[in-house]
């Protein structure tokens, strides 16, 4: 069948094109550059947020349209009707995000939306909420052609995505690989983390476009296994041979930011039950990656490419006021000259 695909350049985005297109469908991608089209997928120039674009596609007809966008609450309002008329099915990529505290994830799991009683937070247009305010739209949609994926936390070598904590991998990978110690806040390293191979994620979604039985369900998409984020630091460190300094909740959100992401996901422990996507796939949970084996594989692939790590001067002063003393700034200085050292030296002191 005829694919769109929409922002799928993505970690995940590669590999659902990729698995579809082997498949024997037709896949049309959004891109925002210019990218060469081969092997059964096309790209095609454009913003996917801009509504003259996105409204010529969804003219055609589509067996499928997968949307790894990130709309707001507005923008997807004005689009929703648009999305579901386009489609036989429409893949809405959610995440595990929108979940509150459980002991255990499923997809009847209480939502943050639902159950959250800060009303700060509520007032917030925050990536868990607007994700599961789409999601309601498309519940009370009177439509039943569409299918809801929330992942949980997706790692990939390649693409070089490979979280710690609350980190993206841009923002610890470069300390590690310095030997440079990572500041983590020690009720966060307690907390139970499931982390899935994206090319797990991406097979799970594939096996739900044009799957009967995906139409109007909700699935949880993740691998079988969960470990502390202590023993995610300790299986990097295997590799990169780095250390874990201690910091408080609140001064770790004072120098990095994202405190709902931090209060409302990695404070929770994350412990997710894929038993219904495992199910409707077809997939044996024995087949999939386990975590330690797959963030050490994951880790080596992404070192062995040879990407080069920025050292980004004024985060790298933040961190050190939550580390102590100032272990990063000699390699600032080595990489950045006196520009990376004055940038440092404003955020570690001032």
């Amino acid at each position: 069948m005829r694919v769109l695909v929409l922002g799928g350049t993505g970690a995940m985005g590669v590999h659902v094109t990729r698995l579809l297109a082997d498949a024997g469908n037709e896949v049309v991608v959004t891109s925002r550059r210019e990218r060469t089209s081969k092997d059964g997928v096309s790209y095609v120039k454009g913003d996917a947020k801009d509504r003259p674009f996105l409204d010529g596609l969804l003219a055609e007809r589509w067996g499928a349209v997968i949307d790894f966008m990130v709309w707001s609450t507005a923008e997807f309002r004005e689009r929703v009707d648009a999305l579901l008329g386009s489609t036989d099915q429409y893949v809405f990529l959610s995440s595990y995000r929108v979940y509150a505290d459980s002991p255990v994830i499923t997809e009847g799991s209480p939502r943050l939306l639902d159950v959250c009683d800060d009303p700060e937070y509520l007032a917030t247009d925050e990536y868990a909420l607007r994700k599961a305010r789409c999601e309601d739209m498309l519940f009370a949609s009177g439509m039943t052609n569409w299918t809801v994926v929330r992942p949980a936390i997706t790692y990939d070598g390649v693409s070089g995505r490979l979280q710690l904590g609350a980190y993206e991998s841009e923002e610890w990978l470069w300390r590690a690989a310095h030997g440079i110690p990572v500041p983590m806040p020690s009720k966060m390293l307690c907390r139970q983390a499931t982390m899935s191979y994206g090319g797990d994620v991406a097979e799970m979604i594939s096996l739900l476009v044009g799957n009967p039985s995906a139409l109007g369900e909700v699935f949880t998409v993740s691998g079988s296994d969960h470990i502390t984020w202590r023993e995610v630091a300790e299986t990097y460190a295997e590799v990169l041979h780095f250390e874990i300094t201690i910091c408080s909740v609140d001064a770790f959100i004072a120098e990095r930011g994202s405190g709902y992401q931090v209060n409302y996901d990695r404070m929770f422990d994350r412990v997710v039950d894929n038993s219904k996507v495992l199910q409707a796939t077809g997939i044996d949970a024995g087949s999939l990656m386990g975590m330690r084996d797959g963030l050490t594989r994951e880790l080596n692939t992404f070192i062995a490419s040879g990407v080069s790590l920025l050292s980004s001067p004024g985060l790298q002063g933040r961190y050190d006021r939550l580390s102590g003393g100032a272990p990063s700034l000699r390699a600032v200085a080595s990489e950045d000259g006196m520009a990376g050292v004055v940038r440092y030296l404003v955020r570690r002191f001032l």
